[in-house]
Formats: structure tokens, C-alpha cells, sequence
């Protein structure tokens, strides 16, 4: 199933967790790290563990390689192997030890850091990563940018081409820290599709049905797609026209991605 939507709960609210998992969201992300005070580290850890080991099923977000809690992170990881993570300030060091750490896991490295950024390159390439998310409001502190308008489009843009050169599946853009605004939100999500993440993280349930709309193909698209298959079968793999337009195989593969997003079988006929 595609994913699109990735909530944040945290770690120490377990009174959320099974919440959160009916919310609608295609992910849900427990977070071990700015969701939690210092002093609640240790309990947020032990009600992450035990709701995972009866059976629940979510990515950790654990804290960045340069804090006293990583390394107990990691280890209680390790015992659940149905985990992914979210490493917080990924750079290429710490993500190498995480992925040494819990091989064969679900990666994705949030880039939050200009430090971190600065190696995009070279973080996109480490074996065994799975996808980035951009952490657009500590990107912000770190760098003295602003998240308005087009102000982090040239990052954002980078993070979605590095991450489809190295492989990996389409980039999660950063939180809309507004909430209450349904009209928004949509517009915030559907910017990021534009831009091409494949998803965007959430911090409160009631955006979850913005972004999963923002990430849906719509149904003019989905029946665009669908002629545009139906034509090209039919002209035995010709370039051919569809609505006054030509069809050659870019366009196809274009009405492939729109179909499988959709959830929809390539033959299936509206």
C-alpha cells in the first residue's frame, strides 16, 4: 500500500497509540525524541516496548546519535523486529550506525540539519536506507530560514532528486505545525505532491484526511490513466493520442504510477 500520511505519537502517551493506528493514517511513527521531556525518556521507551512486543505495529522515531538516550534506543529496538525507525538529525554517521545496528529494519533518516543536508548526497547512498523525511521546522532553527512561500523549495527539491537517484522510495515532506485549518492543510499537502514527496508527516490526527486526499490521484486523473492504458493496449504499443493529446511511453508509465496509486488493477475499467 502507498504510504502518505505518517502520524507522530508520543512516546509516552500509549493512551494514543492504538488512537492513532485507527486514525485514517497510512503510518504511524511513536516518538521517542522531541515529543518527550528528558525526564520522561525512560518511561516513553518502556510504553514504546511493550505495546510493540504485544503486537503493535509502527516506526520509532529514537533520539539523534549525539544524545545520552541513542544508544538505549537502539537496544530496545533490536528486540523488536517489527520496528522500523526514524533516526532524528540523520547525517551520514549516525544513520551508517543505525543501519549496522538493526539491519534488514526500515530506515528513513530525517534531514533536519544543514550539516545533514549538506551531505544529502552521500546520506541518499547509504546502503540500506529506505527513504528520507524532511524535518522542515528544525531544518528552520538550524538554518534561519523561514518555511514560507517558496523560501525552502530549493531544499525541498533536492531532497526529492537526490532520493530518486539513489533509489529510494519518494521523500516525506515535513509537518504543517497549523492544525486547525482543513483547507490548509490540503493546500500544504497537495504542494508537496506537486514537488514530488510521495507523503508528508503529521502531528495531530485531523490531518490525516487532508493529506491522504493531497496524495490520492483524483478521479479525472484515475480515468485519464485508464484510457490512456486502454489506447496504448489497444495500438499494440504505438505512440497513439488520447484526448487530442499524443500517448508515447512516458505518458504511459505516467498513467501506470497514477493507476497503482489509485490501488487499482492496470486492466480495470471505471
Amino acid at each position: 500500500m502507498t504510504q502518505r500520511s505518517f502520524l507522530f505519537v508520543p512516546g509516552h502517551r500509549d493512551d494514543r497509540f492504538d488512537k492513532a493506528v485507527a486514525s485514517g493514517a497510512d503510518a504511524v511513527i511513536l516518538d521517542l525524541e522531541d515529543a518527550v521531556a528528558p525526564e520522561a525518556k525512560q518511561a516513553a521507551r518502556a510504553a514504546v516496548r511493550a505495546w510493540l512486543a504485544a503486537g503493535g505495529q509502527a516506526l520509532v522515531r529514537i533520539n539523534a546519535a549525539d544524545t545520552a538516550w541513542f544508544a538505549d534506543d537502539l537496544e530496545m529496538l533490536g528486540a523488536l523486529p517489527q520496528a522500523g525507525v526514524m533516526l532524528a538529525k540523520a547525517d551520514v554517521a549516525s544513520l551508517a550506525r543505525t543501519l549496522a545496528a538493526l539491519p534488514g529494519r526500515e530506515v528513513i533518516a530525517l534531514l533536519e540539519t544543514v550539516a545533514g543536508f549538506m551531505e544529502l548526497a552521500a546520506l541518499s547512498r547509504v546502503p540500506g536506507l529506505t527513504q528520507i523525511a524532511f524535518g522542515s521546522v528544525d531544518f528552520g532553527i538550524d538554518s534561519g530560514m523561514v518555511d514560507t512561500g517558496d523560501a525552502m523549495t530549493a531544499v525541498r527539491s533536492q531532497i526529492v532528486l537526490h532520493s530518486r537517484f539513489a533509489g529510494l522510495r519518494a521523500p516525506l515532506d515535513g509537518v504543517s505545525v497549523n492544525f486547525h485549518g482543513a483547507e490548509q492543510m490540503l493546500a500544504d499537502a497537495l504542494r508537496s505532491c506537486q514537488l514530488g514527496f510521495g507523503g508528508k508527516l503529521c502531528i495531530h490526527p485531523s490531518q490525516v484526511a487532508a493529506v491522504n486526499r493531497a496524495f490520492a490521484p483524483s478521479a479525472q486523473e484515475q480515468a485519464w490513466a485508464l484510457r490512456v492504458l486502454q489506447a496504448f493496449e489497444a495500438s499494440a504499443g504505438a505512440a497513439t493520442a488520447v484526448d487530442g493529446k499524443m500517448v508515447d511511453r512516458p505518458v504511459v508509465e505516467r498513467a501506470r504510477r497514477i493507476v497503482a496509486a489509485a490501488g487499482r488493477a492496470p486492466g480495470a475499467v471505471a
